[in-house]
């Protein structure tokens, strides 16, 4: 079953329905990917970049915007803007993940902007193994994925989400780039600092 991707509007980020591959179903949010299985969960789903010995088998053409970006990576977003990472994603058939962390002071607020953002349920609680096993496990048991890339925007840099804070919270997203390079699948993360609280 694919996820969804998200589409700019003048309210921000807006989900574009998609339809699951075997009943036909309209599906909106991370919580749709397994309504199929009889559970609900939906998927939307960070310093220096990680290179994963194992690679996406993947190519990318020479004239992708992710030409020398490795498939399975957690990296500041430098350069790139979310807009040209969005439209990479939606022409590679990739799910794009997007969450904008810019009102979250704590680990708390931060895993809820996330988990608000990629729409997982509460059920799943807001920690980071259920983070963990809805980028990983979850997912990869509603069927083959065609790629990820994430998008972490203004993540905090304040003294209730210090350095360790941040590190705990990229190792989820390492650890979920390593599941899907096992896999072959490219999952890529960005992420960036909220500036005004730097």
């Amino acid at each position: 079953m694919r996820l969804d991707h998200l589409i700019p509007c003048r309210h921000g980020f807006q989900p574009v329905a998609r339809y699951c591959c075997s009943c036909d179903k309209q599906l909106f949010g991370f919580a749709r990917v397994l309504d199929c299985l009889n559970t609900t969960v939906n998927i939307y789903m960070f310093n220096a970049p990680v290179q994963r010995e194992e690679e996406s088998v993947e190519p990318v053409s020479t004239d992708s915007l992710l030409r020398t970006v490795p498939h399975n990576v957690v990296q500041s977003i430098r350069a790139f803007r979310v807009e040209e990472l969005q439209a990479e994603a939606l022409r590679m058939g990739h799910h794009f993940l997007y969450a904008n962390c810019s009102q979250a002071l704590t680990r708390q607020q931060v895993l809820s902007a996330i988990t608000e953002s990629f729409h997982i349920p509460r059920s799943f609680g807001k920690n980071y193994d259920a983070l963990t096993d809805c980028l990983t496990t979850t997912v990869s048991s509603a069927g083959e994925q065609p790629g990820f890339l994430v998008v972490l925007e203004d993540l905090p840099n304040a003294q209730k989400f210090d350095k360790e804070a941040r590190e705990n919270l990229l190792d989820v997203f390492r650890d979920a780039a390593d599941f899907w390079a096992e896999k072959k699948v490219a999952f890529r993360v960005f992420f960036s600092f909220h500036l005004s609280s730097q």
